[in-house]
């Protein structure tokens, strides 16, 4: 579903921010993308999702090239950023009929979804309000259910649970769950390693640019926690 081949990314000078990152991710993945601060994980993020450009290596989604094929991949993706950007003058539900249209869902197919995953997030009441009067909270739960509209087959999110109440977030794992188990794939970054240990399948770990280690999570940490390989792995 998604395939990073040598991928190295620059901002100015020798530093690489990516440095010949390589990993794939599959259908029914639910893949954690972990590293501290700086590490390179928005970086190859962003590149993935089509909002950096990128010379070195090459990024494929469902088979498409990133850098040739940009449509393709996004109409079957769907990213959430970690501070989603949304139009604060819209409100709600015209900022989710807006992205309804981007994907050309029609309308029947777009009133269930939006209606299923407002009450599943319990915002139907505040779809009417302007977004500029929501707090964190609320914008990333209408990040999360624009993204999730048109039931993509990639799911990219960079440190999703940020902002997220107790509820929410355990709501926004179920979906993730169950979109893989329809053979969905999901991608993300997290620094909330008990979370991601107990809900990916398989991890990568990124220091200064470099993929570190990756594997499946029972090859990573091999009868000990995430958090323990963790710190041994950036540590060394």
């Amino acid at each position: 579903m998604l395939e990073i081949r040598h991928f190295s990314k620059s901002y100015g000078g020798d530093k690489k921010a990516a440095d010949d990152v390589s990993l794939t991710v599959t259908s029914g993945d639910i893949y954690g993308f972990i590293g501290h601060n700086g590490a390179g994980k928005s970086t190859t993020i962003r590149a993935v999702v089509g909002v950096l450009d990128f010379t070195e290596g090459e990024i494929y989604i469902d088979g498409h090239s990133v850098k040739d094929e940009p449509i393709a991949c996004k109409q079957v993706t769907a990213y959430i950023p970690d501070n989603p950007d949304l139009y604060e003058s819209l409100t709600g539900i015209q900022y989710l009929n807006f992205i309804a249209d981007v994907f050309g869902i029609d309308a029947a197919e777009r009133e269930k979804r939006i209606r299923h995953y407002a009450d599943t997030f319990e915002i139907t009441d505040a779809l009417g309000d302007l977004i500029g009067s929501y707090s964190h909270g609320m914008k990333q739960k209408v990040a999360i259910i624009s993204a999730l509209i048109h039931e993509p087959k990639l799911l990219v999110l960079d440190e999703p649970f940020v902002g997220l109440d107790p509820k929410a977030t355990f709501t926004l794992k179920e979906i993730m769950r169950d979109m893989c188990a329809r053979g969905a794939a999901v991608f993300f970054s997290t620094h909330v390693l008990d979370v991601a240990e107990k809900l990916c399948n398989k991890v990568a770990i990124i220091k200064h640019g470099k993929i570190i280690d990756s594997g499946t999570m029972e090859e990573i940490t091999e009868g000990h926690s995430l958090e323990e390989t963790f710190l041994e792995a950036s540590n060394g």
